[in-house]
This record gives C-alpha cells, structure tokens and sequence, in this order.
C-alpha cells in the first residue's frame, strides 16, 4: 500500500496544475528555480527520515518517530500539528478540482460566474466541489483496505501516463526554448527579484510533500523496514524529476508569456491551446482523476495518524478512534473525523477569493512544523551517538542492512534543519498580496499565524488532559517498538 501512497500523496499532476498560475505571477518563468531548491531541501528532510522508517515501521510515523527522538511533550505535538496539517491539505487537494473541471466542461461550474479560483464565484464552486470530492473519498477509505490499493496504483499508473503525455506533447509543441527559465517576467530584477522568487517558492513548497506517508502506512505494508525507506526516496525522486520536466515544457509551449492568462488559468490554458479542446480535456481528465487520488491519499495517511494517537489513548474519544473495522480492516471513524474536518475548512471559506492561498499556505507552514518536530530531536539525537544498535533492529524482514547515511547523516541532517526553518519562516509570514489580495478582512493578511496559533492553544489544552498517559507511555517506548515491529 506504502509503495503507491508516496507518489499519490505528491501527486505532482494534482499540485502542479494547481499553483503553477500563482507561481508565475509572482515569479514570472524564474519561478522555475524554486523547484530544483525546494526539492534539495525536501530530499534531505526525506534522506532523515528513510532511516527513520527503516528503523521504527509504525503506523503514524510523525509522531511515533518524534517522541522516541525526543520526548513524550514534542511528540504529542508533532503528531497533533500533523493532523490538522492534513485535513487542511485534503482541503487543499480537493480544491484543485476547480482549476480542472470546469475546463473540461463548463457544467461543471455549479455557481454562476467566473470559474477563477481567484473570484468569489470560482472559490465557492472549489468548496462545492472540493466537498463532494471528500465525501467519495471518505467512503472509499472506509471501504477496505483493498479498494483503497486498487484506487491508488490506478491512479499512480494514470498519473505517471499523463505526466508523460503532458511533457512530450508540451515539448514537441514548444514556442521557445529552455533559457526561458532566466526570464523573471517583469516580477523584479536583482535584490529586487529575491522577494517575489520567495512568495512563488509556496508552489514548490506545496508539491514536494507527503512522501513522509509511506512511513504512515508501514503496518499496512509487506517487509516496511526495506519497503518504506526506498518508497519515501523513489516517490520524491519522481516527483522531483517530472515536475521539472512539466514546469520547464509548460514555459516553453505557452502560446504567450505576457497577456495574463498564464498566470490566471495556467496550465489548463497551455493544454488546451497548444493540442486542442480534445486533446487537451482528455489530459485534464486524468488530471482530475489524478486529483480525486492523492485527496484519498492524504487522507488516508491522516486517518492513519488519527489511529495510531488514538491507540496510544492520548486523543479525546480514544476508545472510539483505535478501533479498527473487523469487516473492512481499516479505522472506520478516523477517516469519518478527517473527511468532516476538511469539509468544514473548505464550508467556513465560501465566497472567500483568499481561501486557495490562505489554504495551501497555512496546510504548508504546519506540515513544515511537523517535520521540523521530527529533523531537529534527530539532529540531537545524533549529536549524542544516534542509532543506538543496542535499542532498534539491524536487519530489514529480508535480513539485509537498514537504510543508513552512515557518515553523511549529520551534514543532512543539519542541513534538513536550516532549510525546514527557513521554509516555515517564508511560508508563514504575513504577506497581505498571498493572504488577502483583494484586501478585504485583516485577519486573512495573518491567517497563517493565527491558524498556527489557533492550532497549537488548542492542542495545549489537549494535551493537559492526556499529559500523564503520553507521559507514561513513553516510558514504555521499547516495549512499544519491539512490538509494532
């Protein structure tokens, strides 16, 4: 199941159509360069944790990795914070419909008006339409493990088709060449160029993600120890690898660079200009189709975070959340409480021409946050003469070697770290033109903040009630692992 579930997660057919119009109105075709970086940044967080799932192949990775890093308190957070990371992000995802649907078949615009994500009219049809995308995918999840396994590698052999299809055709329909990439569109020039390359940097920011799940879905997954670690790498690496090429066709085959409508309906607008209505709506059908999988996706490593929290009796409701479907094999009730949390993230936004950047912005930011609970007690960890043979498994289930880094762990290490912070920080500073462009409510200009905020008292308060349990399970950590292993 892991196998499948990286690559769905990242989905780059999702997250590139998605945010390429956002990325290169700020960044103009320069906006390209984000990729590359984001992806160094974000292979070494996912070099950290290969070795992690090597060595602790549990349900909920985020959080069972952090508190047996660091401690009962942080792990509980880590894990807290990933959660509600990932029912934004399945709001996000499902979102992305909008920018596909209506492209395809102008019916699919319920509400009257502009089918802009960018305009009230197009935001509420996402909302529309993002939640009726959520309710299939809750049903499928709460289906069987086995639906979820055909679902997911139709849609992984589907992806991986079009992004093909999508980079040769766009190639071979190319009106410049690749030195477009140079070219910052007008955005800014020198020192003056850093500030918009940054606020293009969320589209980046916002694909290369998720391929922590793998890890989420170890106990579901035949020999984890060898299984995970090379899925956590292959699914980044493809994704690195065919993003690039898309971002880098879609530039040179745009009909034009300069009269806007690349950067308002972006690469739904290349593909159908470039290889005609048919051939191009055939491409944003697997595109949608492509979109409908990694929302199951994330919201099954969600579920299955929900689960491993609730199974450790640290979550309200616990005793109703651990339980696991005799019939169907999976947490019925986590994937129910994940689905109706994403939904009501997308209902609360109707209306709002802010909520595809306040959205993707703040599900980003607190992503980043997770996987910084996870790099910096690493990082400590290995300061003190981590992995410590004596406490983890030496071998895979096939009696090979775990997947270390050997003497080059720190230098990843560390540098997984500086980039993590920095990325929080970028991503989640208050910029009005990311998180209230019309300039209509103030709070939107520091959603971010307010929503991280927001989250963490929330979970304070949370955790005050089962601080003894975390607490005392944590003592208990070596038991826990030689079990779940």
């Amino acid at each position: 199941m892991s196998v499948t579930s990286g690559f769905s997660f990242v989905s780059i057919l999702t997250t590139v159509f998605q945010l390429f119009a956002f990325g290169f109105s700020f960044g103009g075709p320069a906006f390209f360069w984000t990729w590359p970086l984001v992806f160094a940044g974000q292979f070494m967080v996912a070099l950290t944790f290969a070795e992690l799932a090597a060595r602790y192949p549990i349900s909920g990775c985020i959080y069972q990795w952090s508190r047996r890093l660091a401690n009962a308190t942080i792990g509980w957070f880590a894990g807290w914070v990933m959660i509600i990371a990932q029912i934004a992000t399945v709001a996000a995802a499902a979102i992305a419909l909008q920018v596909v649907l209506p492209s395809i078949w102008s019916g699919f615009q319920l509400v009257g008006g502009d089918s802009a994500l960018t305009s009230p009219t197009g935001a509420t049809n996402a909302v529309i339409l993002g939640s009726i995308l959520i309710a299939v995918t809750t049903v499928i999840n709460i289906s069987g493990v086995r639906l979820m396994s055909i679902v997911n590698s139709t849609g992984v052999t589907l992806e991986i088709i079009g992004v093909a299809a999508v980079v040769v055709l766009l190639l071979t329909h190319a009106e410049r060449g690749p030195g477009v990439v140079f070219d910052t569109g007008g955005t800014g020039s020198g020192l003056g160029y850093v500030g918009p390359f940054l606020v293009s940097a969320l589209m980046a920011a916002y694909v290369v993600v998720g391929f922590d799940s793998a890890g989420e879905l170890s106990e579901e997954t035949r020999d984890p120890r060898h299984t995970a670690p090379r899925t956590i790498l292959r699914a980044l690496a493809a994704a690195g690898i065919g993003g690039g090429l898309m971002l880098i066709a879609a530039l040179m085959a745009a009909p034009s660079l300069t009269d806007g409508r690349l950067a308002t309906e972006g690469l739904p607008y290349v593909l159908t200009s470039r290889l005609g209505e048919t051939g191009g709506r055939i491409l944003l059908v697997d595109v949608a189709i492509a979109i409908a999988v990694c929302t199951l996706a994330i919201q099954t490593a969600g579920s299955r975070m929900v689960f491993s929290m609730a199974r450790d009796n640290v979550l309200p409701f616990s005793a109703a959340l651990r339980k696991v479907s005799p019939r169907t094999g999976t947490p019925i009730l986590p994937s129910v409480v994940v689905g109706v949390g994403a939904a009501a993230v997308l209902l609360v936004n109707i209306g709002q021409p802010a909520l595809f950047t306040a959205i993707t912005s703040v599900c980003i930011v607190m992503l980043y946050i997770a996987y910084a609970l996870v790099t910096i007690p690493l990082l400590v960890r290995r300061l003190k003469g981590w992995p410590d043979a004596s406490e983890e498994a030496t071998t895979t289930e096939r009696g090979g070697k775990l997947f270390s880094l050997g003497k080059f762990g720190l230098v990843v290490n560390v540098l997984a770290v500086v980039y993590g912070i920095g990325m929080i920080i970028n991503l989640g500073w208050p910029r009005p033109e990311v998180y209230d462009p019309a300039g209509a409510h103030w709070y939107l200009h520091y959603f971010s903040l307010l929503f991280v905020g927001g989250a963490l008292v929330l979970g304070a308060l949370a955790y005050l009630r089962y601080r003894t349990r975390a607490m005392s399970l944590h003592l208990s950590l070596p038991v826990v692992v030689e079990e779940a292993a």
